[in-house]
Parts: structure tokens; sequence; C-alpha cells
């Protein structure tokens, strides 16, 4: 792709990112572009990806024909009025923090900029990321089209109403958090059982990770892939009923609304 990609602000996430598309071996590393607050952080990431990383946010929007703002929510309003006079005409700016919109992206900017809204997360390190995204309309299909093999390039991309957007966080952007818990939940309980706490993790990471390859390759309702492993009288179908007397579904629809609610709350 003949684009220079920039990154104002290099925490996990963008690394998450950055990591993704340098796999994917979508630019080279020499149109990269990152900026970062601190020495420790500049230095972690040009040993860790060998591209450069400076202090100088200016700098970074000069270079760059897509612009990543990876910074705080809370952040934006002071970083765009620090650039927004030093970015190239054609820039595609893409957003990664929650509850941030198109039209508040524009009024700051002050004129008529290239937006995209996103929510990734951060599987997006090993090519399995979910990026859920909105444009305005200054897009032509061209550039769609390399936004799209962009956000592509470290896992799934879709395309949704930005009326969703504040929804994404608690369904993909936040939500391997949870896994993460449920994985380290399952091997816990391995380990009660005398399984070696080095396997329990893999066998339970494994066990996800084929669970939702199932539901993505197969195209089966997820209810209907839980019936065919729940034998009657079984072990599996006991350990189903024991997760919702304990409220295993309402835990999870919990923590979505308080994710939701959260999201929308950072906005502008």
């Amino acid at each position: 792709m003949e684009k220079t990609i920039g990154f104002i602000g290099c925490g996990n996430m963008a690394q998450a990112i950055l990591g993704g598309i340098l796999k994917a071996d979508i630019v080279d590393r020499s149109a990269v572009m990152t900026s970062a607050r601190t020495a420790a952080t500049r230095k972690e990431v040009e040993k860790k990806f060998q591209v450069e990383c400076t202090e100088d946010n200016l700098a970074v929007a000069g270079f760059s024909d897509v612009l990543f703002l990876s910074i705080k929510p809370d952040q934006y309003e002071k970083v765009i009025a620090e650039i927004k006079d030093d970015i190239k005409e054609d820039v595609i700016i893409v957003t990664i923090a929650a509850g941030i919109t198109l039209d508040w992206m524009e009024a700051r900017f002050g004129k008529a900029v290239k937006v995209v809204r996103t929510m990734p997360n951060t599987p997006s390190l090993v090519g399995e990321g979910m990026t859920a995204y909105c444009v305005n309309d200054r897009l032509t299909h061209k550039e769609l089209n390399e936004v799209y093999t962009i956000l592509g390039s470290f896992g799934k991309a879709e395309s949704v109403e930005e009326s969703l957007m504040d929804a994404i966080p608690a369904v993909s952007g936040s939500s391997p958090a949870y896994v993460f818990m449920f994985i380290e939940a399952l091997a816990d309980g391995a380990v009660l059982q005398g399984i070696p706490r080095k396997q329990a993790y893999k066998m339970a990471a494994q066990a996800v990770l084929g669970a939702a390859k199932m539901v993505l390759e197969t195209g089966t309702h997820p209810g209907e892939l839980k019936d065919a492993v729940c034998s009657p009288g079984g072990a599996t179908i006991e350990a189903v009923a024991a997760l919702e007397k304990n409220g295993f579904k309402g835990s999870i629809l919990a923590a979505m609304e308080a994710c939701g609610r959260k999201s929308t709350s950072l906005g502008g």
C-alpha cells in the first residue's frame, strides 16, 4: 500500500494495531511513524517494532496519510488543537477512543476532514482482532477500500452504523478481558482437580479458541452448538445448569450494560 501511517500515542492498543499491520506487511516500516510521551515507551516501540517513535506529535501529523489518534478520550481535544494546522490536506484520521463521534471530530478540526471511527481490540496483536468502524461521507471509494485493508490486516473488520458504535466496546472491544477471566477461571478449576497450571491454561485457551472458530466457520447458532455437547443426564448439562443457577449469562449482560454506559459517557 502506498500510504504512510502514523500513530499519535503508542500504548497497548496502538502497539496491537501496529504489530498487526507490520505482520501483515501492509506497508514498509519506513512508512510508519509513531509518537509517545515517555522516553521509556519510545525506546520500547523502536526496539520492538523497528519504527521511528518521536515525542513530536506535529512531525507525525505532517508525515501521515492515515493518522491513528491512539490516545485516551480526554486527550483528544488537546491533541487535535495541537495538530490540526499540520495535517495533510487529504489525511484520513482514525479514532480508536470510545464515545468520540464523527461530528465531534470534524467540529474540533474546524474544517472538512476524513474521519474513521473505530473500536478495535487487543487480539489485533496476534492477527485476530475484531474492529467495528464507521466513516463520514468524505472518503472516496478507493480510500474506503484502503481503510478496510488496513483494519482487516490485524483481524476482521465490520462496518456498522455510528448509532451502534457505543455498544461495540461491550461486545468486542472490552470483551477479551471477560474471556481472559473465563480462561483463568477454567484453568483454576483444572488446577483444583490436579492438572498442572501450564497445561491448564493451554487446554482452557485452546477450548475457547476452538469453540469460537466453530461459531465463525460453521455459522451454526451458539445455542445449537452448546446443545450438541450436552448429552442427556451428562456432565456438560450439569455444568451448564450450575452456570445458569449462578447467574452466568446475567453477569455477562450486566457487565456489557456497564461497559456501554461508560463508553457513552466518555464521548463528546
